[in-house]
């Protein structure tokens, strides 16, 4: 079970009437007001109301600035606005959003993304299949930091219908964070967001989610997740941390699941080594492209390394 808050009370049961359906929690750290306000409006347009859609940000004790009162600019008296302690980080702010929310179904949507029209009802729509599953989710476009669409995440037929099967998790995460929505009580149930995880905490948890109680992801896009550079993401990259995230990821998965090969996860790693230390030759960072050279040669085995589908990659960079 999650930890109860120290700064709410344990909500009341799913059976209480009162319970709004919603809780859009907007986790934040020092948030540029232009993207805060597009995640707030892309919300607000879509209020069914107090009784229906819990909304709060949760400020990760941003250094400066008065978060407060920047939601209070954009959204009056209508959103919440709450403040951890100390900056707890991404696993635990949005545990903290979890331990926070009232509603039946917890929406984390994180200060530079959004939603479209229609995200809402579509998924409450969703949410009325029987058994219920505890993860609804929708496609996402990929944006830059303008707004400009640059990609768009791939569909998960597998589950469009609904069910348990979490191959398509297992080297890559087909589904974004801002169109995904998870049950409260399968978060009081099965715990939170893993703190020893960073860069792939958010797939770990819809493995979990759809494996134990089933998952539902619709083939419509409906959220923008943003690939701004200077994000938690591109920093990640930068020092190989993502891959060092996605290989405990990797041993999680083994243990967890008998379908997941390890050898596909090697060789997915390797190559993503090679592709990021070529990003960051080309932008003239080089100690982006030593990081993931580094942990390329010190953490992938040989085998993996020489595979010929790496091979054109490696005479260019490695030498």
């Amino acid at each position: 079970m999650m930890p109860v808050s120290t700064n709410e009370t344990t909500p009341a049961s799913e059976a209480n009437p009162a319970l709004p359906f919603w809780s859009v929690m907007i986790p934040t750290y020092r948030p540029p007001e232009h993207y805060l306000r597009q995640a707030l409006e892309s919300v607000l347009q879509q209020d069914p109301g107090r009784d229906q859609m819990q909304i709060e940000v949760v400020d990760d004790c941003s250094p400066a600035g008065d978060t407060a009162a920047l939601v209070r600019r954009i959204a009056g008296d209508r959103v919440a606005c709450s403040r951890t302690p100390r900056n707890l980080g991404l696993a635990g702010c949005w545990n903290t959003c979890i331990e926070r929310a009232r509603g039946r179904w917890v929406h984390i949507l994180h200060q530079d993304d959004y939603v479209l029209p229609g995200f809402y009802g579509t998924l409450a729509r969703a949410a009325e299949m029987q058994p219920a599953p505890s993860l609804l989710a929708t496609r996402s476009f990929l944006v830059d930091g303008v707004g400009v669409i640059t990609g768009v995440g791939p569909r998960v037929q597998v589950l469009e219908k609904g069910g348990r099967i979490v191959a398509d998790f297992f080297y890559g995460n087909p589904i974004q964070c801002p169109g995904v929505a998870v049950r409260r009580d399968f978060y009081q149930a099965n715990g939170g967001f893993r703190a020893d995880l960073r860069f792939a905490l958010d797939c770990e948890m819809w493995v979990r989610a759809i494996s134990r109680a089933g998952g539902v992801v619709l083939p419509d896009v409906l959220a923008c997740y943003r690939t701004a550079q200077g994000n938690e993401t591109n920093r990640l990259w930068r020092t190989a941390d993502n891959l060092r995230d996605m290989q405990r990821f990797n041993e999680l998965l083994a243990a967890e699941h008998e379908d997941f090969e390890p050898h596909r996860g090697y060789t997915l790693l390797a190559y993503l080594a090679v592709i990021q230390a070529e990003f960051f030759k080309k932008a003239g960072d080089a100690e982006g492209r030593t990081a993931n050279l580094e942990y390329l040669r010190a953490e992938i085995p040989l085998k993996y390394r020489l595979r010929q589908h790496l091979a054109k990659w490696g005479r260019k960079i490695l030498g």
